[in-house]
Parts: structure tokens; C-alpha cells; sequence
């Protein structure tokens, strides 16, 4: 099933826990850390842009791509509403495409464990790579597989709000190291009247040994990693990390 459909129009509300810009200046750090201060950037798996828009108030020209049609008109409304120019584009980000390269592309929110086949993540590192401008930066996020295991694991998160609620039902297949997640999602419509929706959602967890590998292989080179939100390498228990790798194989002009 298409994730973000039904979920996409209480995205933000049962998201609001997410401290946004505190993750708009980690990544704006890492970004000035790699020589980007302004320029052209992409965020890959934009979502409801709500990351977006702080880095377009950063001044960077941003462009947003996502596939889900529900989460890209509630990214509209709040560019409408901002003033912001962003060009936002509905795209598989295993087939995207742009109309030219950027200084650097971003993709925050665990949008990689999306990709759940390795061949298919060496592809969408490979169109990074072609779209990056010659030594440009990608930095992206990942849930970790301790994460996945230790902390989200066979559990059942429920949460209730004025106008909506949801239920979690999580499972992690450790012998596939996929995890799943069902979403029930109860939108009001009427005063007693819910609508309900539902979804599946399939994350990976990737090792980051694997992503070295998937980075070499799709002719990007691997820079670093860090425990997310330091500038610490990985721990055994860490629950997120960033990764950046580097465009690799266009000469500069």
C-alpha cells in the first residue's frame, strides 16, 4: 500500500513533537561544515516541507521531491502561506529527476530506510550523484538496526488527539531486518462521524557498513558519519545516525 495517503493530513499534528529546528541547525552545520552556504539544495523526501522551509529561511534555493501527492499539497499550503520559492516535484526518489545539478541534497527523517532493497538504494545513491554539482555533499539519515531491535522492536503505540488518533502496531523481522509498522488512523469529519484509515509502512535497517558499500558502489565517496545530532562517531546503541558522502567523478569547471 502507498504510505503518507490517509497518515498525510495529520502528518504535522501527531508529529509536533519533532524538533524541527534544532534539525534544521544540525544539518545547516553540517552543511557549512562541508563548504555549502548557499546554492541550490535538494531535500529528498520533503514530506509535508515542513524542514524545507526553515532551510529556504537559511537562504538556500530549495527543491522539494517526495512522492506521496497528500504530504506535496500540504507542503504547498504552507509555501503559499510563507511566501517561500520552493519547487516542489511528486517523484519516485528511486526515479528522480532534476532539471539540473545542486550544491547538495538532504534527506532527513529516515527516508533511506524507506528503500528497502539494497540495489535500490545503490540507484538512488547513483541519481544523487549524477544531480550533485562536482564536489557536492549529500547528508542523509538513518534509524539504526539497535533502534529497530532494542527500542521500537513488537509494540503498540496509541495516541489520541482532539480531532484524530492512531494506532502503531510495530514488528521487526530480525532475519529480514525489515521493520513494519500498521497505521489506523481515525480523522474527524463530522462531530461524531471518524473517518478511518490505514496503512502499512516497510523500513530496513541497515548497518553502516552497508551504506559505505551502497555509497562506493554508486561511485559517491563516503566522508563520515555521526551519532545524530553530535559530531560523535556511531555507538553500538546509537538510535540515529547522519551520513555524508561527497560527489565523486565530475570535473570542476
Amino acid at each position: 500500500m502507498e504510505a503518507y495517503t490517509g497518515f498525510a493530513s495529520v502528518y504535522d499534528t501527531f508529529m509536533d513533537n519533532i524538533p524541527y529546528e534544532e534539525w534544521c541547525g544540525y544539518l545547516t552545520e553540517l552543511l557549512c561544515d562541508c563548504g555549502v552556504r548557499d546554492g541550490l539544495v535538494l531535500d529528498l523526501g520533503c514530506g509535508t516541507g515542513s524542514l524545507t522551509e526553515l532551510l529556504a529561511k537559511k537562504g538556500y534555493d530549495m527543491i522539494g521531491v517526495d512522492y506521496s501527492e497528500e504530504m506535496l499539497e500540504l507542503a504547498m499550503e504552507k509555501k503559499a502561506a510563507s511566501g517561500q520559492d520552493i519547487l516542489y516535484l511528486c517523484q519516485d526518489m528511486r526515479e528522480f529527476e532534476l532539471y539540473g545539478t545542486v550544491a547538495a541534497v538532504v534527506s532527513i527523517c529516515d527516508c533511506m530506510n524507506y528503500i528497502t532493497e539494497p540495489e535500490d538504494l545503490v540507484t538512488v545513491f547513483g541519481l544523487v550523484n549524477n544531480y550533485l554539482d562536482p564536489g557536492g555533499v549529500f547528508i542523509f539519515d538513518l534509524n539504526t538496526e539497535y533502534k529497530y531491535e532494542e527500542v521500537m522492536g513488537d509494540c503498540t503505540i496509541a495516541e489520541d488527539r482532539e480531532d484524530s488518533s492512531f494506532i502503531w502496531d510495530n514488528q521487526y523481522d530480525r532475519d529480514e531486518r525489515i521493520n513494519i509498522y500498521d497505521l489506523s488512523i481515525f480523522v474527524r469529519e463530522e462531530e461524531d462521524l471518524y473517518r478511518k484509515y490505514h496503512e502499512t509502512h516497510y523500513q530496513r535497517a541497515y548497518s553502516l557498513e552497508e551504506i559505505r558499500q551502497a555509497i562506493r558502489q554508486s561511485g559517491m565517496e563516503f566522508v563520515t558519519a555521526y551519532d545524530a545530532f553530535t559530531k560523535s562517531e556511531p555507538k553500538p546503541d546509537s538510535e540515529r545516525i547522519y551520513v555524508i558522502a561527497r560527489e565523486h567523478g565530475k570535473k570542476r569547471g
